[in-house]
C-alpha cells in the first residue's frame, strides 16, 4: 500500500499552489459568490442541493461537499481548494490500485506473472501510470478550479465502482452479484457527482474485452446480463441528465450546429486530448467554441483525418497493440456525451473532460514500463536499459509535475489567468469579457473595462454577456443613454432573462423616463419577482409617473398607477 500512498502524496503536492487561489469569475462567482442556496445544511439549502440544475448539472453529491465547505469555513476559498487537492490525491491512490489490477490482467498470459520480480514490474508500471495521471498538467483545471470538483468527485466514485467490479470479476460467483450491486451504487454516486460517468457500463464492457479477456469465456450475452444493475442506473441517469440539460443550460439548436458539425466537433474532441497528453503546452482555461464549424478550417479537417487514421490503424494493429485500441476506445466512449452535446458559448474540448476520459492513456504509459522491464528480464533488451527506463520515467514525471505547478500558480488569480489566456489566444472573445469583468471591479478602470467588453463583442457579437457588461460599465460612467443599445442587444440574445429588462428599466429610471421604465420593470417582475430591489424601483417609477400624469391633468391614468403601486407595496 506504500506505493499507492506515495503516489497520492506526490499527485497532490504538484497542485499545492492552488491552496492560495481565490474564487474565479469562471462559474465560481455564480456557484459561490452570488449563490446562497448552498450555504449551510438548513432545510432550504438541502432542498436546493437536491433540486438545482444550475448550469445544466444535477450534481447533489458535489453540491453537498460545497455545503460542507461553507459550513466549515464560510467563503474562505482555502478550504474549497484544499478539498479539491485532497480528492485528487485520493484519485491517485485509487487509480494506482485499478492500474495494477488491469496491468496484471494485460500480462496474465505469461508464466512469470506471479513471481516476485513480476510483482515488482507490475508495481512499477502502476506507479508510473498513476503518476502520469496524477501530475499531468491536464489535471490543473479540475484541481485548481473550485467548480472543477465535480470532475474530481465523479472520478473518485468511478474508480471505486471499477474496483468493486474488478473484485466481482476476481471473486467467486456467489459473491459476484453483491459486488456488482456495490459497483452500481458507486456508479450512481459518480453520476450524482457529475454526468460524465454516464457511459461507465459501456467502459466496463470494454475492459471485459481487454485486458480482462472475458468475452471468449462468457460471451457477450452473459457480460451484458450481469451488468443489469448498472444498466438500470444508466437508464435513470439518462432521464435525469436530459432533464437537467434541458432546464439548466442553453443548448444549441440544429440550425446552429447541424449533425455534420457535431460529428466534426466530436472527432476534434477525441483527438485533441491525445495531442495535449503528449505535448501539454499552451493549455488554456477555455478553448472557445467557434461560431461555425467546417472541415475547411485546418484544425477540424486535420482532426477528422487523424481520428479516422488513428482508429483504422489501431483496429488493424489490435492483436499487437490491444491496449492502445482499448485506451482510445475508452476515451471516445467517455467523451461521447459531452462531445456530441454542444452548448452555446461553451468550451471546445476543455481540459477537465480528459480527467476521467484520459485514464486509459496514463495506463498505457504504465503498460509500456511493464513491457520494457519484462523484455529486459527475458534478455531481449540489455540490463542497462532498466536505468534508461527509470531515468526517462523520472525525467518525464518531474517535467510534468513542474509544468503542473507552474500552471497551478497561474490559476490562483483571475486577472493573470485571463491575460495569459488572451496572450495565447488573442481571438478568444470570452477571455476579453472575463478580463473586463475583473478590471471592472476597480471603478477607476472603467474605460479599460469598456475597451475589453467592446473587443469581446467585436470578436463574438453572438455572445450575450459582453453586451450586458458593456451596458453596466457605460452606466457606471453615467452614460445611460449609450447603455440602452447594448442592453437591447442582450435582451435579443437572452429573451427570457429578467436581468435585461430590469437593467434597462433602471437605465430609464435614472434618466427620469418613468413611462419607459415601468414596462421593463413589469416584464422583469413577471419573470423573477424575487429580484432584489426590483419591486421598490417599480413602485417608485409608478408613483413618479402618476405625479407626471396628475400634473398633465390625466387623473384617471394616475389613479390606476397609484393603485398598482399600493398593491405592490401591500404584497411586499
Amino acid at each position: 500500500m506504500l506505493p499507492a500512498v506515495a503516489v497520492g502524496v506526490l499527485a497532490a503536492a504538484c497542485f499545492l499552489p492552488a491552496l492560495s487561489g481565490s474564487f474565479l469569475n469562471w462559474d465560481d462567482d455564480i456557484n459561490f459568490g452570488h449563490n446562497v442556496g448552498y450555504r449551510g445544511f438548513g432545510r432550504e439549502q438541502i432542498r436546493w442541493v437536491f433540486t438545482s440544475v444550475l448550469f445544466g448539472h444535477y450534481i447533489p453529491i458535489t453540491r453537498l461537499t460545497f455545503n460542507l465547505n461553507y459550513f466549515l469555513g464560510g467563503l474562505n476559498p482555502f478550504g474549497y481548494h484544499l478539498l479539491n487537492v485532497l480528492l485528487h490525491g485520493v484519485n491517485g491512490v485509487l487509480f494506482y490500485l485499478v492500474a495494477r489490477r488491469l496491468l496484471s490482467a494485460a500480462v496474465g498470459g505469461d508464466s512469470d506473472v506471479g513471481d516476485a520480480q513480476g510483482r515488482i514490474d507490475l508495481c512499477a508500471g502502476a506507479v508510473v501510470a498513476a503518476l502520469v495521471f496524477g501530475v499531468h498538467p491536464l489535471r490543473v483545471e479540475p484541481v485548481s478550479w473550485v467548480t472543477g470538483r465535480a470532475d474530481l468527485l465523479c472520478t473518485t466514485f468511478v474508480l471505486l465502482s471499477t474496483l468493486a467490479y474488478l473484485r466481482a470479476v476476481d471473486g467467486p460467483a456467489t459473491a459476484r452479484r453483491g459486488l456488482i450491486l456495490v459497483s452500481a451504487a458507486g456508479f450512481a454516486a459518480a453520476f450524482l457527482s457529475k454526468a460524465s460517468a454516464l457511459p461507465l457500463p459501456v467502459a466496463l464492457l470494454l475492459l471485459d474485452v481487454y485486458p480482462l479477456r472475458r468475452v471468449r469465456r462468457l460471451g457477450w450475452r452473459s457480460l451484458v446480463k450481469e451488468k443489469v444493475p448498472l444498466w438500470v442506473v444508466a437508464a435513470g441517469a439518462t432521464v435525469i441528465a436530459a432533464y437537467a440539460t434541458r432546464h439548466g443550460v442553453a443548448t444549441t439548436g440544429i440550425a446552429d450546429y447541424d449533425v455534420a458539425s457535431r460529428l466534426i466537433i466530436a472527432a476534434y474532441s477525441f483527438v485533441v486530448p491525445v495531442a495535449r497528453f503528449v505535448v501539454p503546452a499552451g493549455l488554456l482555461p477555455i478553448y472557445e467554441m467557434p461560431h461555425r464549424v467546417t472541415l475547411l478550417e485546418p484544425r477540424f479537417g486535420l482532426a477528422v483525418a487523424a481520428a479516422v487514421l488513428i482508429t483504422t490503424g489501431l483496429v488493424l494493429l489490435r492483436r499487437r497493440c490491444p491496449g492502445a485500441l482499448a485506451a482510445w476506445m475508452f476515451s471516445a466512449v467517455m467523451l461521447a456525451p459531452v462531445s456530441l452535446g454542444v452548448r452555446k458559448t461553451a468550451d471546445l474540448a476543455p481540459d477537465r473532460y480528459s480527467y476521467l476520459a484520459g485514464l486509459g492513456f496514463a495506463l498505457l504509459a504504465g503498460g509500456a514500463v511493464v513491457g520494457g522491464l519484462r523484455l529486459i528480464r527475458r534478455g531481449v533488451l540489455a540490463r542497462p536499459m532498466a536505468w534508461v527506463i527509470a531515468g526517462g520515467c523520472l525525467a518525464a514525471i518531474t517535467g510534468l509535475g513542474f509544468m503542473s505547478w507552474t500552471y497551478a500558480e497561474m490559476w490562483t488569480d483571475a486577472g493573470p489567468l485571463w491575460r495569459w489566456a488572451i496572450e495565447l489566444d488573442p481571438s478568444c472573445g470570452i477571455c476579453y469579457n472575463k478580463l473586463g469583468e475583473v478590471v471592472f471591479g476597480d471603478p477607476a478602470r472603467a474605460q479599460e473595462a469598456e475597451h475589453l467588453f467592446r473587443r469581446s463583442i467585436g470578436l463574438r457579437p453572438d455572445h450575450a454577456n459582453p453586451h450586458f457588461n458593456l451596458a453596466m460599465v457605460l452606466a457606471a460612467q453615467g452614460r445611460y443613454a449609450e447603455a440602452e443599445a447594448p442592453l437591447r442587444d442582450y435582451i435579443e440574445r437572452v429573451p427570457r432573462s429578467a436581468f435585461g429588462p430590469a437593467r434597462l428599466g433602471y437605465t430609464y429610471f435614472v434618466q427620469s423616463r418613468f413611462d419607459a421604465a415601468i414596462p421593463q420593470f413589469r416584464i422583469a417582475m413577471a419573470r423573477q419577482p424575487d429580484m432584489p430591489e426590483l419591486r421598490g424601483f417599480l413602485i417608485q417609477a409608478l408613483e413618479a409617473r402618476a405625479r407626471e400624469l396628475q400634473a398633465a391633468g390625466l387623473g384617471a391614468q394616475a389613479a390606476s398607477l397609484l393603485a398598482e403601486s399600493r398593491a405592490l407595496g401591500s404584497a411586499n
